[in-house]
């Protein structure tokens, strides 16, 4: 697991409570951290508990699936913990926000090894090695051929994480990141839960749902604004996008692998997004 924050710390431990064998790589501090206290879970899904996980700065051995769950502001310095031929045996799942990322581990991994995919899971870290999981599912989507995948998904599905295997990529990224993409920028923009920001600024929503969808389509991808907008009205009122808890925090934000790859699809496409432009620009 490499990054176990609030999702990668929340499958660490689901996976390590399967009785699978879960090694974490993190930073020194927080690998001391897990190898004495292993992994606390709070959530209401899954209950209250403790997983015990290994836990280095490094992976040091062949590992049969990495998942890649750092966020894109330390992609790069992460990845240096993973050498590519101690998973050139097995598969690399990221689970990232945005749709730019697959290309950049496939760069580094080999493309027979790096996987599709994306989490919906509403889970933070509130300090090493503890873990808030708030929202009522935990779901995974993977993407390419069954017989490869199969596997992955049933690993996974048995630790809870419900898991499903399409072979169309381009559909699994962009079901999640025309969703994503305007509860980020719209929540972080005015710093407000999705309740406030469907309520106050729902033409705004509306609008950016809209031109999400039509870059989504461009992109090969379906795209249904109406489920969208569904989506967002069936959401807690309190729900903040993982954007907004980091400007909230002091901490960088994924506005680039958000906001930036909507906008440089869209310009790839010739899909007009003035709304998306106005918001990123007001957010860099």
């Amino acid at each position: 697991m490499l990054g176990p924050g609030g999702v990668g710390g929340l499958l660490a431990a689901l996976l390590a409570r399967a009785g699978h064998r879960v090694i974490c790589l993190a930073g020194e501090a927080t690998a001391e951290v897990l190898r004495r206290d292993g992994i606390r879970v709070r959530s209401a899904q899954f209950g209250e508990f403790t997983a015990p996980v290994e836990a280095d700065t490094a992976l040091r051995e062949p590992v049969d699936l990495c998942l890649v769950t750092v966020k894109h502001t330390h992609l790069a310095e992460a990845l240096e913990r993973v050498p590519p031929a101690l998973v050139a045996d097995g598969l690399v799942v990221p689970l990232l926000n945005g749709i730019e990322h697959p290309a950049r581990l496939r760069a580094r991994f080999g493309a027979e090894r790096v996987v599709g995919a994306v989490v919906r899971v509403e889970s933070a870290r509130v300090a090493p090695g503890v873990v808030e999981h708030g929202s009522p599912f935990t779901e995974i989507d993977l993407a390419g051929p069954a017989d490869r995948l199969d596997a992955v998904a049933r690993l996974l599905d048995g630790a809870g994480l419900h898991t499903r295997v399409s072979e169309d990529e381009p559909a699994v990224l962009w079901a999640k990141f025309a969703f994503l993409a305007p509860f980020a920028l719209l929540t972080t923009r005015y710093g407000s839960p999705i309740g406030s920001v469907r309520t106050d600024h729902r033409a705004e929503l509306e609008a950016l749902v809209a031109e999400a969808a039509a870059v989504a389509r461009a992109c090969g991808a379906p795209a249904d604004p109406a489920k969208s907008l569904a989506l967002y009205d069936a959401f807690p009122p309190a729900a903040k996008s993982s954007m907004q808890r980091d400007a909230e925090a002091g901490r960088p934000l994924e506005l680039d692998a958000i906001g930036g790859a909507l906008l440089r699809a869209a310009a790839r496409h010739a899909v007009p997004v003035p709304l998306a432009t106005r918001l990123v620009a007001e957010l860099g």
